[in-house]
């Protein structure tokens, strides 16, 4: 069972493009959780996937730093 999602301050990945691309948005959950929010934004009614702050900063963390090859 999924729960209704809170507002969220998306971003468009700028990676994505504008030609149909492979598109990620990801954003805060305003709701004081200290969650993010990553979904597909040709697909937006899609699964959202949520993640605690600190896993999704090591994530991206681990891209800036080529951890994922």
């Amino acid at each position: 069972m999924s729960e209704a999602l809170p507002a969220v301050a998306w971003h468009v990945s700028t990676r994505s493009n504008s030609n149909g691309g492979s598109c990620v948005e990801a954003g805060p959950v305003l709701d004081g959780s200290r969650r993010v929010a990553v979904r597909d934004s040709k697909d937006r009614a899609a699964a959202t996937l949520v993640y605690p702050v600190e896993g999704w900063t090591a994530f991206v963390l681990g891209i800036k730093d080529g951890e994922f090859g």
